[in-house]
């Protein structure tokens, strides 16, 4: 019989793999509304996975930040997602720590979070997609931005060749295929030409963070994504 390790590994590898609309959002006015806004219902599809993205943070504040997000998606087992800490990550018992290419390597982090935290990667390039796709300490990647986008500043855009690399190596929903999300100023009118790549999962920022209606526009997201 599994241990109960393995079996919460196993759980959130299974939502990962789920998954298709991914927020990275800072904490902002009325964050608990707006988090049950996007994260919707059980029949209510919506985000996925939010990641808290917000530099200089005061801990007590990152806490906070996560258990709201906690909270808000507990009836859709929406993943939860740290980044960059993964002493904050294993504080709260977030489900995932993000990294980037310039933040603790994932070897190192797998020995502060533990076995069952699950471990993504931001890439910018051929070559470190591939490494982050052949790392067995990352359980997902990020590619992008394909759009230049005021989140990612002095990031330069990648353009939809990345995402068509990372088609052909890990075409999304084959059996033991890595996921990945395609990254960077993705929204509703740029969207088409994201999945026309064969990507099938995506992270949004400004789409739901400066929407009019963020509930109705995360839903239309999810049903296109649901649908491509």
């Amino acid at each position: 019989m599994p241990s109960p390790v393995g079996e919460l590994r196993a759980d959130r590898l299974r939502r990962l793999a789920d998954a298709r609309l991914y927020l990275c959002t800072p904490r902002r006015a009325e964050f608990a509304p707006f988090l049950d806004a996007v994260v919707g219902t059980a029949d209510r599809g919506g985000v996925d996975l939010v990641q808290l993205r917000e530099k200089g943070l005061e801990w007590a504040d990152e806490v906070r930040g996560l258990r709201q997000i906690r909270a808000a998606g507990a009836a859709r087992g929406t993943l939860v997602s740290a980044n960059d800490r993964a002493d904050l990550t294993a504080f709260t018992g977030a489900d995932i720590l993000h990294v980037g290419q310039d933040d603790v390597p994932p070897a190192f982090a797998r020995g502060i979070v533990g076995p069952d935290v699950l471990i993504g990667q931001s890439t910018h390039s051929p070559e470190q997609f591939l490494a982050a796709l052949a790392d067995p300490d990352v359980d997902y990647v990020c590619v992008g931005p394909v759009h230049a986008t005021p989140t990612k500043q002095g990031r330069p855009p990648v353009g939809l060749g990345l995402p068509r690399l990372a088609a052909r190596h890990a075409p999304p929903f084959e059996p033991g295929s890595k996921p990945w999300f395609v990254t960077g100023g993705v929204s509703a009118d740029t969207l088409d030409d994201i999945l026309a790549t064969g990507a099938r999962r995506v992270v949004v920022v400004r789409a739901l963070t400066a929407a009019a209606d963020p509930g109705a526009e995360a839903a239309a997201l999810a049903r296109r994504l649901r649908a491509g």
